[in-house]
């Protein structure tokens, strides 16, 4: 006799970039065990994986998660994994304030949103009539190293791979980036000056992202620290 098939409840999101909304489910055992293993692994592409399968799975295959912008895909990884062990996680924070005692704290994860930076934009003037429009990285942008942040290694290739066009004479002369070769795109972003250069920064610095303030107390000092989360990263346990 064939056992009885248990029902999985579905839910309801919005996309933070496009605000369309999308049914999604909890992840079951067998997608947990694949999660498991790749936080035990410790490899940062094994997680980014495992996070790819489990969004792609639990979303219905319904998302083109290759393409979604990077801050998507990790608040439907985060709903998703809300509604699959419980919407409280419990972290353990480095306190600020001595640098070596942790403290440990409970965060409902229904409390994380996307949030934007002040003056975000993704038009990038580099010169008078002379800019750049940008997108925002997915989650390929990070294939080689998995989920994490914009660092010295990476950061040509993830700027040279957000880059959708540069223009000239006030948009009258465009190069769009998908005509042009990675060595192309690399080679402009190290003739930038250091000015430009951080107005480059600045559009990574303030684009969407996962953020969430918290305040936890050194359990030996008693002294209260403001703590920012960012990126899925600092929301697993």
């Amino acid at each position: 006799m064939a056992l009885p098939k248990l029902i999985t409840p579905t839910y309801e999101l919005e996309i933070p970039s496009t605000d369309e909304k999308i049914k999604y489910r909890p992840f079951l055992v067998k997608e947990e065990k694949i999660l498991m293993m790749a936080m035990e692994s410790k490899e940062t592409a094994d997680i980014t994986q495992a996070v790819k399968d489990i969004v792609k799975e639990c979303t219905f295959d319904k998302v083109k998660i290759d393409n979604m912008p990077m801050f998507d895909v990790e608040y439907i990884f985060l709903q998703i994994r809300s509604k699959s062990v419980g919407e409280v996680s419990k972290l353990k924070l480095l306190c600020p304030d001595d640098k070596k005692t942790y403290a440990e704290v409970e965060l409902n994860l229904n409390d994380v949103k996307v949030q934007v930076g002040e003056d975000h934009t993704n038009k990038i003037e580099l010169d008078k009539g002379m800019g750049m429009i940008m997108t925002y990285p997915t989650i390929n942008s990070f294939a080689d190293g998995g989920i994490k942040d914009i660092n010295a290694s990476n950061m040509l290739e993830v700027i040279s791979g957000c880059i959708l066009q540069i223009y000239e004479e006030e948009g009258k002369k465009t190069y769009d980036s998908k005509d042009q070769t990675k060595k192309e795109l690399s080679e402009f972003i190290e003739q930038l000056s250091t000015k430009q250069f951080k107005d480059v920064q600045k559009f990574f610095e303030t684009m969407p992202k996962l953020k969430h303030e918290i305040t936890i107390t050194n359990p030996k000092t008693k002294k209260e620290s403001k703590i920012t989360l960012t990126g899925l990263n600092d929301f697993f346990e």
